[in-house]
């Protein structure tokens, strides 16, 4: 499953998992878009949507910082 489809699956917009991140909203559409959070990003993102860091990936997406 990619972030987005958990995003949408959790009922939030790109806006929404910004503000609980914290971080800006183009940050979460880059996610989105192949790039991957910072690790710290990665463990707020799982506990978000209810998954291990691992599943969160598992959904595609190169590396990045």
């Amino acid at each position: 499953m990619t972030l987005k489809e958990r995003r949408l699956k959790a009922g939030l917009t790109q806006e929404n998992v910004a503000k609980i991140i914290e971080v800006d909203q183009t940050a979460v559409s880059l996610w989105e878009n192949g790039k991957r959070p910072l690790l710290k990003h990665r463990v707020k993102l799982a506990k978000l949507y209810g998954c291990t860091v691992d599943e969160l990936l598992d959904g595609g997406g190169r590396d990045g910082a």
